[in-house]
């Protein structure tokens, strides 16, 4: 299975310069004809590149290094520039150094210039003058620049389904759309955020995360913790699945909101909607209108497995993109689209 990632760790090393050539011109009944070694090549750069066609960071790599430039050659010819090495990245990706963001690329086909390449080593021909007619001395290439960089993605997905674990969140991304994320009877089935997309018939899609279970004490970084809360504050609107088989379900959403509170003060307080699953089994039918008293929330009872009352969640998963489709243009600001 190939996990969604919103943040990858690279190291990047820019491509080393060139040394600068030695050699000394000469051909018959020209014998003295001087220094002519050319300079290096300058070394590769390595370049992240904002790419709409890309949507997770999981194919970037660890590590990427520009290519050397060639060594400066005899006739004064100058050796070859090391070639750049482009990453491209999903559009809304910020790139950190040392904790401060240093590029946001916003725009497909945007440029950040991750690290340089070293400059090519001078030839000794460069250093001839009236005082040194015949120099031997040549400079080696210098070393690209090296950095360790953290990227992030500033969307996950438009929506995001929170829960507890074992509430059916899994079984709900796989009943509305083609993603394939793993299903057991034990709890932190999934440990990697997962995105299915669910399509519309004006060909519209909508992407939802599946984001791994939450436990009491996750703003404490317990469980998954942070990485699990840093998955939710990156999602548009928010689905909250309760399993309606247990008693109270209701307090499942207090304690949901009670953690994202914890962890960023307004977190709880998105577009959202309330998804009671399992509604197939006797007892959520019971605590269904229980549920609704407690809660000022639309509340939507589904069963993943069974595929009951989907057609209601697709209906209010739209008007809810539909919203802020509109509040992100009228914001002046492009809406993610997938």
């Amino acid at each position: 299975t190939r996990y969604f990632v919103d943040h990858r760790k690279v190291r990047v090393v820019g491509g080393r310069g060139g040394e600068g050539g030695h050699s000394f011109y000469s051909e018959p009944r020209k014998i003295y004809g001087g220094p002519d070694g050319g300079n290096g090549g300058d070394g590769g750069h390595v370049i992240l590149k904002a790419d709409r066609q890309m949507k997770s960071l999981s194919p970037v790599l660890p590590f990427y290094q520009g290519s050397h430039g060639e060594r400066g050659g005899r006739k004064n010819c100058y050796g070859a520039n090391g070639a750049c090495v482009y990453v491209k990245v999903p559009v809304g990706t910020l790139v950190k150094e040392d904790g401060k963001v240093v590029a946001d690329l916003t725009e497909h086909g945007e440029e950040y210039v991750a690290a340089y390449g070293g400059a090519g080593g001078k030839g000794n021909r460069f250093f001839l003058s009236n005082e040194n007619r015949a120099p031997t001395l040549f400079t080696p290439g210098e070393p690209g620049q090296e950095k360790v960089l953290h990227l992030e993605l500033k969307t996950t997905a438009h929506a995001g389904l929170v829960g507890f674990p074992n509430a059916g969140k899994s079984s709900l991304l796989r009943a509305i759309s083609r993603a394939k994320p793993a299903v057991a009877a034990y709890p932190f089935t999934t440990l990697n955020p997962h995105v299915g997309i669910v399509h519309y018939q004006d060909y519209e899609q909508i992407a939802v995360a599946d984001i791994p279970g939450l436990i009491k004490g996750a703003h404490q970084n317990r469980g998954l913790g942070m990485a699990f809360l840093r998955h939710i504050e990156r999602c548009r609107f928010l689905l909250y699945v309760v399993d309606l088989s247990v008693s109270q379900p209701w307090i499942q959403l207090q304690d949901l909101k009670y953690e994202l509170e914890q962890y960023k003060k307004g977190l709880s307080e998105r577009p959202c909607v309330v998804i009671g699953n399992k509604i197939d089994l006797t007892q959520s039918r019971i605590n269904l209108p229980l549920l609704k008293e407690q809660i000022d929330e639309r509340v939507i009872a589904l069963s993943a497995l069974t595929g009951d009352n989907l057609e209601e969640l697709f209906s209010h998963l739209r008007e809810l993109y539909d919203t802020y489709v509109k509040t992100e243009q009228a914001q002046g600001q492009s809406p993610v689209k997938w």
